[in-house]
């Protein structure tokens, strides 16, 4: 995982190195000051050579212009190292989302997979600049202030020294700690994600129902888990924190002691003391900054777990290596022995499943409710791919094509309509992206949409609202039917398409829908049997397979489930 962290620097190696080089002088800065301190102290003063004592001024006064550029160049271009690898991360990962198959959605809540795609990688954005930078100036200047303390007094400094081994196995035990906490503190965060994310999206629900003391509580199911949680990751930093402080005042104390003593015995005179006391602050500093750098790189590491994970998927439903391009489709549709059932459930839900429809022909798919309606219409654009037995379009195996030239040919409108965030005229355009206005209003007449739009404040920039929730039932359809006409698609699905409208929204949009289904292959999902009445064929599914087909008059007169499904209705 490691590996896979530094391949993201790759693109950036020119910014990286120069940071880290960056990084390199001004740790060497840190340790030239004790060094002429030294110096200063033991030379220039006693000497009273006041023409060295201003050189020193002004050449530390220069060291400390230069190590000004230095630190903005760091904390400056450094963080841009970290965003810039924050967006290539953030790109690939949304990437590998567009491309995961319906299943993976159906199991992963969205509220876990924000909290993945935003405050996972902002952790990571952070490890990404701090880490290598603080681990390569505590080497440096661990080392540097090592060698110099050794030239200045071995035995005193092998005495320090062999402190550092306790102060190493404190941290690993609290790294391992902290890794497992900072690993739920991530997982708790997603979930409350999740519940802020259902409850917002269904707040006119919430309200209507007077839940909202009920949507507090299950909100503060998650709160208090969070909140534990975040406790205990506070707690074994505050012990991690409080830990290597403690090894650092020993060392001070270590070094104020047998500095003392080796000074009343005669190894060691007061100016190399003054020095190598201003040496252990150098060489304590990088001992917590190491300390910081743990704990970054677990809440880092954290996150970017959680990011392989997805990484590391792969879609359930992708090309094969030689799918071919569906060109010039002309509609026809068959189902040969197909069986489904979904991942989680054994129970079938499509059993030997053979239907045959012709181009430009429109079917009605009617049964009870689980009869595998809007199942069997999925599994045509591959949202789902079939247990056994296979599905052709226009003769041609459809896991035989690629994905994306079998999807432009299908359209799909459903009950519940989604729209994007925009305006209307963007949410019709997202049916054929570089179409023109002349094309967008024109489908729009043709949804029977062209009248509400222009009665609107903006007209086609209208801004909607999220998912459209400034339109009307009848209105979000209209504009889906007119994306729709703009794809323009070979085959076309209507799941439910009318059927949670009133009766003059739906005849507006029956108008709408038997002109879009002109010319076109057409599968019709319906509950309400007298809006299929005119259907070329009807096939009654059941669960488990299809227990009639016919026109409207031929089912009513064999008295089978259709008769009795639309008896049921009243009729």
């Amino acid at each position: 995982m490691i590996r896979e962290f530094i391949r993201y620097y790759g693109p950036h190696k020119r910014l990286f190195f120069l940071d880290l080089l960056c990084a390199f002088f001004i740790s060497a800065t840190d340790l030239v000051f004790p060094m002429v301190t030294r110096r200063f102290i033991g030379q220039y003063i006693p000497d009273r050579n006041l023409s060295l004592i201003l050189r020193f001024g002004v050449f530390l006064l220069l060291l400390y212009i230069l190590r000004f550029f230095l630190d903005y160049f760091v904390n400056y271009w450094g963080h841009v190292l970290g965003v810039r690898m924050e967006y290539d991360m953030r790109k690939d990962m949304f990437e590998k989302l567009q491309r995961l198959s319906f299943s993976y959605f159906d199991d992963t809540k969205t509220g876990q997979i924000m909290s993945r795609l935003v405050n996972d990688l902002n952790e990571i954005s952070e490890l990404a600049h701090h880490g290598p930078e603080d681990l390569f100036i505590s080497l440096v200047m661990l080392t540097g202030s090592f060698l110099l303390l050794m030239s200045i007094n071995i035995p005193l400094t092998l005495i320090l020294f062999a402190i550092i081994p306790f102060l190493v196995w404190f941290a690993l035990i609290y790294n391992v700690r902290m890794r497992r906490s900072f690993q739920d503190l991530r997982v708790s965060q997603g979930e409350i994600n999740a519940t802020v994310e259902d409850s917002i999206s269904g707040i006119r629900v919430v309200q209507s129902f007077t839940n909202e003391e009920y949507e507090q509580a299950r909100f503060d199911v998650n709160n208090q888990e969070f909140k534990r949680l975040r406790s205990k990751s506070f707690r074994f930093l505050g012990i991690f924190g409080g830990g290597v402080n403690f090894f650092a005042n020993l060392l001070n104390l270590v070094a104020l002691i047998a500095g003392g003593v080796f000074v009343y015995q005669g190894r060691i005179d007061v100016a190399d003391l003054t020095a190598y006391i201003l040496f252990m602050g150098l060489m304590i500093n990088p001992v917590k900054r190491l300390a910081q750098f743990v704990e970054q790189f677990q809440r880092g590491m954290a996150g970017f777990r959680r990011f392989s994970e997805v990484m590391a998927l792969t879609a359930d439903i992708k090309d094969t290596p030689e799918a071919k391009e569906l060109q010039a489709v002309q509609g026809e549709v068959r189902f040969q022995d197909v069986t489904f059932h979904y991942e989680d459930h054994q129970e079938q839900v499509l059993s030997g499943i053979n239907l045959t429809v012709s181009p430009g022909e429109t079917i009605a798919l009617v049964g009870p409710s689980g009869a595998g309606k809007t199942t069997l219409c999925s599994l045509i654009p591959r949202f789902y791919e079939v247990n056994e037995g296979a599905i052709f379009v226009d003769g041609q195996n459809i896991q035989g094509v690629t994905l994306k030239s079998l999807r432009q040919n299908i359209g799909i409108v459903q009950q519940d309509v989604f729209l994007f965030t925009g305006t209307i005229f963007d949410n019709i355009a997202y049916g054929k992206l570089n179409a023109t206005e002349e094309e967008v209003i024109r489908a729009a007449k043709l949804a029977n949409a062209h009248d509400f739009i222009t009665e609107m404040p903006g007209g086609y920039h209208t801004q909607i609202g999220e998912r459209g929730v400034k339109l009307s039932g009848g209105q979000k359809q209209r504009l889906s039917i007119a994306r729709m006409f703009l794809k323009n698609p070979a085959i076309l699905i209507l799941d439910e398409a009318t059927s949670s409208l009133d009766n003059q929204s739906e005849r507006i949009i029956q108008e709408s829908i038997e002109e879009l289904a002109k010319g076109r292959t057409t599968f019709i999902i319906a509950h309400r049997l007298a809006t299929i009445r005119n259907a070329q064929r009807i096939i009654v599914l059941v669960p488990g397979g299809i227990a009639e087909e016919g026109t409207h008059e031929e089912l009513l007169a064999k008295g089978g489930v259709y008769a009795s499904l639309y008896q049921t209705q009243g009729f």
